[in-house]
This record gives structure tokens, sequence and C-alpha cells, in this order.
């Protein structure tokens, strides 16, 4: 793998939005069978407005970025180091930012530096991970 193959290059960025509903949590607490005692008390929670989304769930949307703005070769996920700075609550507008940072040829490893950040710009997720070009 030589910079820029496969489309790949160091200070490439994609990025990508979602807005988290009350639906996505609650099929995300069937898929796993996660229903966690916090998720099952909506009605309270829903009065404060601070119903927080899981951070599984957040973190699923760095994945879309990768698999659907960075298409390329398949890749296995080799490193991943993420920092959960701020809740995020449902109905909150996240754009997920990775950029490439560095690509080592000979392991066909590329490293990517994370963000993600609300509508109101706070970072929620900062972190790195690193893929195995396949």
């Amino acid at each position: 793998m030589k910079t820029g193959e496969d489309g790949y290059f160091i200070g490439q960025i994609a990025r990508m939005k979602r807005t988290f509903t009350l639906d996505d949590v609650k099929q995300w607490g069937c898929f796993t069978r996660n229903i966690h005692v916090f998720y099952e008390q909506v009605p309270l929670l829903e009065k404060e407005r601070q119903l927080i989304v899981p951070a599984i769930l957040s973190e699923g949307l760095i994945l879309e970025v990768i698999g659907i703005e960075l298409q390329g070769r398949p890749y296995a996920f080799m490193q991943k180091e993420l920092v959960f700075i701020h809740p995020v609550y449902i109905n909150n507008r996240i754009t997920a930012e990775v950029e490439i940072i560095d690509m080592n040829v000979q392991r066909k490893w590329i490293t990517e530096k994370v963000t993600c950040m609300n509508e109101e710009g706070m970072d929620v997720i900062k972190g790195q991970i690193v893929l195995k070009l396949l």
C-alpha cells in the first residue's frame, strides 16, 4: 500500500451527520438486549429532556463515516481509543469526522483521528482508531 493507493491519503477527511432519536435507543436496546433501568425510565427523563444516547450507539456513527464516506478496501479494526467527553442526548445532531493522520505502508495500517461534536459545536467524542486494510 502506497500513500494514495486505494483512494486513501494522509489529510483525507470524511464527515457525516446524524440526529439520534428515542426510536434509535429503543431499537438498540432490543437488538442488544441491553435494557438497562436507566433507559427504561423514559417518562421521568423525558420531563427533564435529558435522554442520553448509549455511548456505543453514538460510536456507531464513526463506523458509518468510515464504511460509507471512506469506502475502499475491506478493513479490520486494530485499535480504538475514544474519550466520551460529553453525553449525547436524544435529538442532538451529531457530526462525526475522521481524518487520516498516518499510513503505515508495510503493515497496511491507517491511523485516523476521530472527532464528534453536537450541533452547538461541543466535542462529545475524541480519539483515534487504527485500521488494517485487508
